[in-house]
């Protein structure tokens, strides 16, 4: 048996969202606010803000039993080529607009569901109509998520070739009982025959991702785990611990059943993070976050979790996706037909929106910030006028006093444990009448 460093006390993983990834929480954006969205993005140009774009691609061989993502597994060829069309006159909509007009994508992210389930025809056909609105020429980083089961030699030298520079594969684990329970698509031969390719095609960043505390893992399973991850030398690694949001099929049937979710419990998955944290920092790598590490170079940068993480616009396109432009949160539609009717009529598929206070800004940048284990408090001064070690003084000092934080003044840097539990943590930031209301 493989010892791994002892976890200290049970936290059952319940059903629930815990990754927080916004403020204020989902659940308070409203249809009533969508008329602040359009008035937005006709407003005056902000310049000096960062842009980005990202494409949600909602396709997948199977959907795993954890994802929360709004993603189809039963659409055939014609119906994946009436929605790329669509989201190619999205984003045309978009270019439209006066807010958006001239500005140029700092970043540039294709996620899903999963982006790599086109077709080589299919990705330059949805390119091809995109460049005729917009292009990403000026992009510091373009990033696309892939599913290894679904990539080719071919296919890897068409997503090279419209300028992807950061390519992120979904590994999740190395186990194929692991992934088979989890409902993962791919098995770990089809990993190591895609990292071929990979590196015969040349990214200048390749980043893998690991899931801790699946369904059926093990310390021994997880070991070898982190192990294979280390032997690829990825550019990066993000590791997330196994979170169950509401709609995702492993919740529905402990919600159904009445049974706790057969997963690991937070203090075991905090456990293992931290064991893979130290066999990647003992091979060179530096810990960038909560939940990745990069080995350095001039490779391993995250231009869109910072721009974002510092208030950058992001236009969020396709069925369900999520924007932020000028102060303004909204996200798009949720249902296949809705999208394609919306977008059809010449109209921004806009479902529900949120216009942010200043103070709002405020704390979005300062939790998501607190992800990558420190804050700046020069910067919160700089661009808000905030003394932050002021303003959240009972927030900091509950975690100094609990051993998550070091504050000096108003530097502060997360201690380790406070780390690998960095998302339970932010609620503390939040304005008091969002801290106990449904995240999503």
């Amino acid at each position: 048996m493989i010892e791994l460093p002892q976890a200290k006390a049970a936290e059952p993983t319940e059903v629930g969202s815990y990754f927080v990834a916004n403020y204020p929480p989902f659940s308070v954006w409203t249809p009533e606010h969508v008329p602040a969205a359009l008035d937005r993005l006709d407003g005056a140009p902000r310049p000096g803000v960062p842009l980005g774009l990202y494409l949600h691609i909602p396709f997948c061989r199977k959907r795993c039993t954890f994802c929360y993502f709004r993603v189809y597994t039963d659409k055939n060829a014609d119906e994946v080529d009436v929605y790329t069309d669509t989201l190619a006159k999205e984003i045309g909509l978009y270019a439209s607009r006066r807010g958006l007009s001239g500005r140029q994508f700092e970043f540039v992210y294709f996620g899903g569901g999963t982006p790599s389930f086109l077709s080589n025809k299919q990705l330059l056909r949805l390119i091809d109509r995109i460049r005729q609105h917009w292009t990403w020429e000026a992009a510091r980083e373009v990033t696309f998520e892939c599913e290894p089961g679904t990539l080719k030699k071919s296919k890897l030298e068409t997503i090279k070739r419209i300028g992807v520079t950061r390519l992120s594969l979904g590994v999740e684990h190395f186990d194929d009982e692991v992934l088979s329970t989890n409902g993962r698509a791919h098995k770990s031969p089809e990993i190591f025959r895609a990292w071929e390719w990979i590196r015969e095609v040349g990214f200048p960043q390749v980043n893998i991702d690991l899931i801790a505390g699946m369904v059926g893992d093990t310390p021994d399973k997880w070991k070898t785990t982190v192990a294979k991850g280390l032997e690829l030398q990825p550019d990066s690694v993000t590791i997330y611990q196994m979170e169950l949001p509401f709609n995702t099929v492993i919740s529905r049937q402990a919600q159904e059943t009445g049974e706790p979710p057969p997963v690991a419990d937070w203090a075991t998955k905090r456990t293992w993070v931290e064991y893979a944290f130290g066999q990647f920092e003992s091979a060179g790598y530096k810990v960038s976050s909560g939940y990745t590490l990069v080995k350095p170079s001039d490779r391993s940068g995250f231009v869109y979790r910072d721009s974002l993480w510092h208030g950058a616009d992001l236009v969020g396109t396709g069925v369900a996706s999520f924007s932020h432009v000028g102060g303004v949160h909204f996200q798009n539609v949720d249902t296949w037909e809705s999208y394609l009717e919306r977008v059809e009529r010449g109209e921004l598929p806009i479902a529900r929106a949120l216009p942010v206070t200043a103070r709002q800004r405020l704390i979005r940048e300062l939790i998501l910030q607190l992800k990558t284990g420190r804050l700046d408090g020069a910067y919160f001064r700089g661009k808000f006028g905030a003394d932050i070690s002021r303003e959240f003084g009972e927030a900091l000092d509950g975690l100094s006093s609990e051993g998550l934080a070091e504050v000096r003044g108003d530097d502060v840097r997360l201690t380790r444990p406070g780390l690998l539990r960095v998302d339970a943590l932010l609620p503390r930031f939040f304005e008091s009448e969002h801290r106990r209301v449904r995240y999503t």
